[in-house]
């Protein structure tokens, strides 16, 4: 991480082009009731059941662990590299939000709207002059206008506390777009579609539940001539002011005059509409109630994670990848992967059959295991080799977990001597051990 003489000298903020540590920001800004930077859904989305499919699926996305890795020879995971991009993507993003806070922010926008930018908007060095820089912090923005190299970007400036729209090279920011967007953002799609149809049966809903009463009154007498019309009119203002000047909303007619009430509910489709395109939504997303309720089982979730969560976190690892990381880097085995913790949906009766078989089969040590259940690590060293304790250790392999050798005084007083010794006690003979 830079220090701050470094950051002095060198160091870049999108907004002002320069180290927004030697800006002295002297001007009284406003206050606001509420978060001004919070993502806000566009187009009557928040109105709709899609908001809350757009929230499970951000959420779930949000837990899944991201990271900037080494790679081996072969491609996989080797270890961890302490950079800016991964203190942003685990830790702190930006002034305002953590690591998962800002990935749950770019699903959300990039649901939404269809495609969503990140900008680094805080960096070590210039980033339109070296691609060698360290991220320091990050934020989304919404992409308003396309150039042929070029973005402007509508994106909260932390400075000066409000909105602003500024032009970034497209190399330098990570424009993330909707894997589904076919299903989500196209005009004709079928989420388009169902928020179309859900608005419509909201304002028909509106309607038949409004003050209005909807009533037709029959005179007794034709009101084809202006002089008679005029007396309808009449009398219909006289019933308006009975019912809305009495108490309890009563109002009196002439024998001769009939009442009829209009608003009758209507038998209409739309309700058989809303529920058809949201069984095509929940199927072509790879959704389930049961994913939205809580109440899927392994099958379900393993092919929602699959289907859904998998295209996602690829679509946002690898546009952090490909800009964030320089050629070079990338030849050097870096890499920004996801992984899915296998542990989080395991029920209780089955994890201690599974911890034998990781343990068993040198996948995982006990204290890895132990620390993936919430549990301290222990002090025994075999506790952090990966083996089989279902087998018996040989010599060597007792005095290379405890570091000792076995023998006679105090070594053999001592446990690891002891141990060692009863090995040697039960040493095979003509095929047959003296034990």
């Amino acid at each position: 991480m830079p220090t701050i003489a470094q950051r002095i000298r060198s160091g870049w903020n999108a907004f002002i082009g320069r180290d927004p540590t030697v800006t002295q920001l002297t001007q009284e800004f406003g206050s606001y009731g509420i978060r001004p930077d919070r993502m806000r859904y566009t187009g009557g989305n928040q109105r709709s059941i899609v908001a809350s499919v757009y929230n499970r699926i951000s959420v779930d996305v949000a837990s899944i662990h991201i990271e900037h890795v080494r790679l081996d020879d072969n491609g996989h995971f080797k270890d961890s590299i302490d950079s800016g991009l991964n203190e942003c993507i685990n830790v702190s993003a930006n002034v305002d939000q953590t690591g998962r806070a800002l990935i749950q922010d770019i699903v959300e926008s990039m649901f939404d709207e269809g495609v969503v930018a990140v900008v680094p908007t805080d960096t070590s060095v210039d980033p339109t002059k070296t691609a060698s820089y360290d991220i320091l912090s990050m934020r989304t923005g919404r992409v308003i206008a396309w150039y042929p190299k070029d973005v402007k970007i509508h994106i909260y400036n932390e400075n000066v506390g409000r909105f602003q729209d500024i032009i970034l090279p497209k190399e330098n920011v990570a424009i993330i777009e909707n894997p589904f967007y076919s299903i989500m953002n196209e005009p004709n799609s079928t989420l388009q579609r169902l928020i179309y149809a859900i608005n419509k049966l909201n304002a028909a809903n509106d309607n038949s539940t409004s003050s209005k009463l909807d009533l037709i009154i029959q005179l007794p007498y034709v009101t084809k001539s202006p002089q008679r019309q005029a007396e309808a009119r009449k009398r219909r203002r006289e019933i308006e002011d009975q019912l809305s000047n009495s108490k309890l909303g009563i109002a009196y007619t002439d024998g001769t005059e009939r009442v009829t009430q209009l608003n009758r509910s209507l038998d209409n489709n739309l309700w058989t509409q809303v529920k058809e395109l949201t069984e095509q939504l929940y199927s072509q997303l790879g959704v389930t109630p049961s994913i939205l309720d809580g109440t899927a089982d392994e099958a379900t979730r393993i092919n929602y994670f699959n289907s859904t969560i998998a295209p996602i976190c690829s679509a946002i690892t690898e546009e952090f990848e490909r800009k964030f990381l320089t050629k070079t880097a990338r030849s050097q085995k870096q890499a920004v992967i996801f992984f899915r913790d296998p542990f989080k949906l395991v029920p209780v009766s089955q994890l201690a059959d599974i911890a034998d078989k990781f343990t068993r089969n040198e996948i995982m040590t006990s204290n890895e295991l132990r620390g993936e259940i919430g549990m301290k690590p222990v002090d025994d060293p075999k506790a952090d080799r990966l083996m089989n304790s279902n087998l018996n250790m040989t010599e060597e392999q007792i005095a290379d977990v405890y570091g000792g050798q076995g023998g006679s005084g105090e070594e053999a007083n001592s446990p690891v001597g002891g141990l060692l010794q009863s090995l040697g006690n039960q040493s095979i003979t003509g095929g047959e051990s003296n034990a």
